[in-house]
């Protein structure tokens, strides 16, 4: 089976609302990384691994935070692709790569691809890439059955919201609010129209985020959409040095 496609199952599969949980690649200690991501991967039902970046254009403070750290560590795409190629450990979750587009061109598309494949990632989500600009990106995506994860806001005008919505692999991502991520704690009012009209247009899963924080959260956005994205709020976890598996636990509606 493609990796796009087990990444669609494996969502469509879900009993209840599915959680995808980010975390930044080697935050907050490189050393950590495995054991989080083991950890993370045994509760969530995809990981989306952030690649550190100098100008995360769509990130708020805390995963700036947290970006500027691994950075600092030494962390990098490479670096990224090493440790989960050392890994002695069979992840129970699909695993996306969340970065712009500067790292990744830096690292070359043809062996971004191939490395993707070789260790187990499943596909990317790139915050700063138009579509319109994503054919040569997607192409070498496609000829290995890896998915570019398309994202949808409430200001998309609905012409094209179709379009992103045919484009995307696995998943549509629905972005829950204009800005950046993290944010207040209160989701838009007209949140339920908008999800809905993404899940009216869309014939994969859609999986909703920014801001998200509690499990009354997750319990509202699960009612109009498959599965909730936890960026922020899990990252702060982690810098409280609490555990990042019960709080994904507590998340899930009884």
């Amino acid at each position: 089976m493609q990796p796009r496609e087990k990444l669609r199952q494996t969502l469509e599969n879900v009993q209840g609302t599915a959680l995808v949980a980010f975390l930044t690649a080697g935050y907050p200690k490189p050393e950590t990384f495995l054991d989080l991501l083991r950890e993370i991967s045994a509760t969530a039902d995809v990981v989306e691994l952030g690649v550190p970046f100098t100008d995360p254009m769509a990130d708020g403070v805390t995963i700036q935070r947290s970006s500027q750290s691994a950075l600092r560590q030494g962390v990098t795409l490479k670096w990224i692709f090493d440790q989960l190629e050392s890994c002695n450990f069979e992840l129970t979750s699909p695993m996306l790569l969340m970065s712009y587009m500067n790292p990744l061109l830096a690292f070359g598309l043809e062996s971004l691809v191939s490395r993707m494949r070789n260790t187990g990632v499943s596909g990317l989500i790139v915050p700063d890439l138009p579509y319109e600009e994503s054919d040569i990106l997607k192409s070498e995506l496609n000829a290995q059955g890896l998915a570019l994860v398309q994202m949808v806001t409430p200001a998309t005008p609905k012409p094209r919201l179709k379009k992103l919505c045919l484009a995307s692999d696995g998943f549509v991502y629905a972005v829950t609010r204009a800005g950046i991520t993290g944010g207040g704690s209160n989701l838009p009012e007209d949140l339920a129209q908008y999800l809905q009209g993404v899940k009216s247009l869309a014939k994969l899963p859609v999986c909703a985020g920014f801001g998200v924080r509690d499990a009354a959260q997750v319990k509202l956005i699960g009612k109009h959409a498959d599965g909730v994205i936890i960026g922020s709020a899990l990252v702060e976890v982690l810098e409280k040095g609490k555990s990042v598996g019960q709080f994904l636990s507590a998340l899930r509606p009884e």
